[in-house]
């Protein structure tokens, strides 16, 4: 049973109106706006300048992000020069090694909060108050006993778990694919750095073994059915020839004509240090499961309320509560089945709920792809068909372009069954790296025609790499952060523009397919909140996905299970897509015939990602530039 535990403190975000100054700049990037100033706009320079300086501050900031998670500076390309160590290195995830992000967490929080705002220049009162917001975030993440708090490492932030691991959550899910598509190898050094980094994997599985069995002792413990999953995807990894694991084989395969016995070593490091690791991880699973219960949701943990109430907050950055956020899933999902009525009446689908309907579309051989890999090569060309066609299209959503660097990858088979359907991300700010748009192939029932664009849109262009493109542009501290609500909220926005864009204007059902992506966004806040503060069942939540969206039993079993282990991360998605429409919708209004439709997107990507609350003083910073 969960205890009350007292409110957590409150972020006082910064309400001055010189905030919206700060994006001011950029007009400079494609916008055109006259921004000379006149004679009788001068002040003393006194009064103007500011009088703190925080850039090292942000410096320091900066530094800690990247050296308490260098795979952040791997990401960023920033592990070069006289960071170049950090390319041998990853995050500590022992209960140490966390210990001591907190406590860096809190001092440097600490240095921000004594800061008056007041004293600051725009720009600096805004890039102080969104590294603070997340970091004040983070500080009361910390503050329970129990949970992965991944809100400022950039590859994972996008996620916080109850659990060290998961079927979705550890290094063993994480770590392999991130070494596969982001440690570049060009030298030896680089290869040596690979051989360094697969021990410090080692390192990570038995600091997360600790910490599960910390964990366990307080109760948290996975639910039956996950434990189920995450066990199996662990054995099976064992049960496969470690010459076969990508983590040897694709390394060798890159260094087989660098000398040095590369891929030797590597399976070496392989055999004696992670299988062992892994082994010790699932004995203590195995210890657990015993314990573990079907109870899915948080209310069932110690002070599973209040824990679940900060991850509402962290994952949508705003002050809704469990009740909020359920009821706006049930009337965004009311409002988006009545947009899907007359396109399936159209198509001679007439009876039944809209759920029931789209089961039905869903089991039309026509929008199949073929069974095993010729399916899974169907599947993958129809996304590079889909990403060449919205190239040609983005010119009409943006005045500023970028260049959408990307490579479409296979989730490693490894971990399929537990990772979801899909999911991307931008590369390297020095453009060396491509963005990845991973996709889950094990089985191509997972995907349909109707539904596939849908989601290469959301993952790939316009969506996650197009947007983390723009970060490049930003501040080092500014491209260092990330918020769930803002990158997913953008994400189903960019769904939004590529059905604006025209690209369903001669396939109704691909319309009907990207309707239902976000109605199935709108029933994750009902089951999100419906697991974990109105104690439904896992059955409970399945049942109810399926006959409320018609999705597959497949994909909404997979989902459910993401939602547990991960909760409140799936609320994010919709809360930031309203946000950004009514913010859109505003702008419109103040703005009428002074309103642009590409301009306006640009200030959203171009500001990079910030909390919503702030996103409304970007786009009122828009609206005072567009009306000149």
């Amino acid at each position: 049973m969960s205890t009350t535990k007292p409110a957590m403190t409150r972020r006082k975000l910064m309400q001055t109106s010189a905030a919206v100054a700060a994006f001011g700049g950029l007009s400079a990037c494609g916008q055109g706006t006259d921004r000379s100033i006149k004679n009788d706009d001068m002040v003393p320079a006194s009064e103007v300048l500011p009088k703190i300086d925080i850039s090292g501050l942000m410096d320091d900031v900066v530094e800690f992000l990247i050296t308490a998670y260098p795979e952040t500076a791997t990401s960023m390309g920033s592990d070069k020069g006289d960071k170049y160590y950090l390319k041998s290195q990853l995050t500590d995830r022992s209960q140490a090694g966390q210990d001591k992000i907190e406590s860096d967490v809190r001092a440097l929080l600490k240095r921000m909060q004594d800061i008056d705002t007041d004293e600051l220049s725009a720009d600096d009162a805004l890039n102080l108050d969104v590294v603070r917001t997340q970091f004040e975030t983070a500080a009361d993440g910390f503050d329970f006993p129990y949970g992965d708090i991944a809100s400022l490492n950039l590859n994972w932030s996008y996620r916080n778990s109850q659990y060290a691991v998961a079927q979705n959550t550890g290094a063993f899910v994480e770590i392999p694919s991130f070494l596969d598509s982001s440690h570049g190898i060009d030298n030896k050094d680089d290869a040596d750095a690979y051989l360094s980094r697969l021990s410090a994997y080692a390192g990570q599985l038995d600091g997360e073994t600790e910490r599960t069995r910390a964990f366990g002792d307080m109760d948290v413990i996975l639910p039956d059915f996950l434990m189920k999953k995450t066990l199996g995807q662990l054995n099976t990894t064992l049960e496969r020839d470690p010459s076969k694991w990508g983590l040897v084989a694709a390394f060798a395969a890159k260094t087989k004509d660098m000398g040095g016995d590369f891929g030797e070593k590597a399976l070496k490091i392989t055999q004696e240090e992670i299988i062992p690791a892994m082994q010790r991880q699932i004995a203590v699973l195995e210890a657990q499961a015993p314990k573990a219960t079907s109870d899915a949701g948080l209310w069932a943990k110690r002070d599973g309320d209040a824990y679940y109430e900060w991850n509402i907050r962290a994952s949508t950055t705003t002050e809704m509560t469990a009740d909020d956020v359920h009821q706006m899933g049930i009337d965004e999902l009311a409002e988006l089945h009545g947009r899907m009525e007359p396109i399936l009446q159209s198509i001679g689908y007439t009876k039944g709920t809209v759920g029931d309907r789209m089961t039905a579309l869903a089991e039309d051989p026509r929008y199949h792809f073929s069974d095993g890999d010729k399916g899974r090569q169907e599947i993958m060309d129809f996304i590079h068909e889909t990403i060449a066609d919205i190239r040609t299209r983005m010119p009409n959503a943006h005045e500023t372009l970028v260049p959408g660097f990307l490579e479409v990858t296979r989730i490693n088979p490894e971990v399929e069954a537990g990772a979801p359907g899909a999911y991307g991300g931008a590369g390297t700010a020095d453009g060396k790296k491509p963005g990845h748009f991973w996709i889950n192939l094990r089985t191509p029932k997972l995907h349909n025609k109707f539904g596939l664009m849908d989601l290469t849109y959301h993952e790939a262009i316009p969506g996650h790499v197009w947007q983390g493109e723009y970060t490049f542009k930003l501040p080092p501290i500014r491209s260092h952060l990330a918020f769930n609500a803002y990158s997913e909220g953008w994400a189903l926005y960019a769904q939004q523009l590529a059905d604006e864009l025209g690209v369903y204007d001669d396939f109704p059902v691909g319309r009907l397919g990207y309707l239902q992506a976000l109605a199935f966004r709108a029933c994750r806040l009902v089951v999100d909140t419906g697991l974990h503060a109105k104690r439904w069942t896992r059955e409970e939540a399945i049942d109810w996905f399926v006959k409320s969206n018609g999705s597959s039993y497949d994909e909404v079993q997979g989902e459910i299970d993401r939602y547990c282990a991960w909760p409140g991360q799936a609320l994010g998605y919709k809360v930031g897509h309203t946000a950004i429409n009514r913010l859109r919708e505003k702008a419109q209004a103040e703005l009428g015939d002074k309103y642009s439709f590409k301009r306006f997107n640009d200030s959203l990507v171009m500001g990079g990602a910030v909390p919503m609350t702030v996103l409304g003083r970007v786009v009122d910073g828009y609206i005072e530039r567009e009306r000149g």
